[in-house]
């Protein structure tokens, strides 16, 4: 079972008008991951496509998606899927790949119809893309890591990344992950914006009664969402991404637009946020 839903592009004028139903209903992304079903959330930003796949024991295919307008959803994209459930398997191009919890896997323009099989849950990422690169499977002691933060900031922090110039080759994808360590529980700390890419955090490994206090709008008019474990916020170009949580979590961060340099932000300090 296929659902999709479309989110428009916000102007951040709208954004200080509107009450917490509106800011969750443009800018949380929730209910991806339910299972037998694939869901995803066609955004207007950048034309970047976010959601889940739950085979649940079975399999699940991904092909035609009428909200792009092309005969497999893959035709002018590329993706990049991360399992964050049990072991599973997902085949394009003739291929099958194994995927346990926390892998990666980059799949090219023109992979053609997708099948998700086994017990993973599958988060689903994609960007138009201008050509096609090689379908690959990062793990996670194949993806670049960095050390960020410190334990008297409350945020220490390991960042993984894995569709990266420094790892592999894709189109406007970049994705990796965040894993805070014991004591530490703020994210992306200084802040930033960027002005030529849109992107999109989905929290996982929490506890059911945990929640992220994710921060977003413009630095000099901020606002706040309670996000809870597999939900996620879509970050437009103008948008702060920040949040502190309880107890530990993860957070995968994808982007897509201009260009592919991680380093394109521009800080934002605490005491310059309000």
């Amino acid at each position: 079972m296929l659902h999709v839903e479309t989110r428009h592009a916000i102007h951040p004028l709208q954004v200080p008008g509107m009450d917490t139903a509106s800011l969750r209903r443009h800018f949380l992304a929730s209910g991806m991951f339910l299972e037998g079903e694939i869901r995803l959330i066609y955004t207007h930003y950048d034309r970047f496509v976010m959601g889940g796949a739950v085979p649940a024991g079975g399999s699940l295919v991904l092909d035609q998606v009428a909200e792009t307008k092309t005969p497999s959803f893959l035709d002018r994209r590329e993706m990049g899927i991360v399992n964050i459930g049990g072991p599973g398997t997902v085949s394009a191009a003739g291929e099958s790949w194994a995927l346990e919890r926390g892998d990666v896997l980059y799949l090219g323009m023109g992979a053609g119809p997708v099948t998700f099989a086994g017990e993973g849950r599958f988060y689903i990422t994609s960007a138009p893309a201008h050509r096609t690169c090689p379908n690959r499977l990062i793990r996670l002691a194949d993806s670049k890591e960095v050390k960020l933060g410190a334990a008297e900031t409350s945020n220490k922090r390991t960042i993984n990344q894995f569709i990266h110039p420094l790892v592999m080759d894709s189109c406007q994808l970049i994705l990796g992950y965040t894993t805070l360590e014991d004591g530490s529980v703020w994210n992306t700390i200084p802040s930033h914006i960027h002005d030529r890419r849109m992107e999109a955090y989905l929290y996982f490994g929490m506890e059911p009664k945990s929640r992220v206090l994710h921060l977003m709008g413009e630095p000099k008019e901020t606002r706040h969402l309670f996000i809870g474990n597999e939900e996620g916020a879509i970050s437009p170009p103008w948008s702060i991404h920040s949040g502190a949580g309880i107890g530990s979590y993860t957070f995968i961060w994808v982007m897509a637009g201009d260009n592919v340099d991680y380093t394109d932000m521009d800080f934002v300090q605490p005491e310059d946020l309000l």
